[in-house]
């Protein structure tokens, strides 16, 4: 199995079970945290690549690059970008529900509480 269908199968999956909550979030805040991962991802992957710390097998990726990162090595910046907010969201609520309060009462998600 390559890596690219080990993601795709992975991204399909994680957006499926995230959909529900990723239609309440902001989405540019979403996408602009996909970009700005992914770019993080093509510079710093290309200096680890560069410097030898480690490398792809060529017969696993589909050999595309984004400068010097393989385009299979981007699933898992869009997975951080996506799972991170909706792992956020639910694990507040369900602290919010085990402490007794409305998820709308605490407002900033910080645990103060705004009347």
């Amino acid at each position: 199995m390559t890596n690219a269908i080990l993601n795709a199968g992975v991204l399909v999956v994680l957006l499926a079970v995230s959909a529900p909550v990723l239609r309440r979030l902001r989405g540019p805040a979403v996408l602009a945290t996909v970009l700005l991962l992914c770019v993080l991802t093509a510079v710093f992957d290309t200096i680890m690549i560069d410097v030898g710390l480690y490398e792809f097998d060529p017969a696993k990726i589909l050999g595309l690059h984004v400068w010097g990162a393989p385009v299979e090595d981007f699933a898992y910046a869009i997975a951080a970008a996506v799972g991170m907010p909706v792992l956020w969201t639910v694990l507040g609520r369900r602290r919010d529900r085990r402490s007794g309060r409305a998820s709308s009462e605490h407002g900033t998600g910080d645990g103060t509480t705004h009347a």
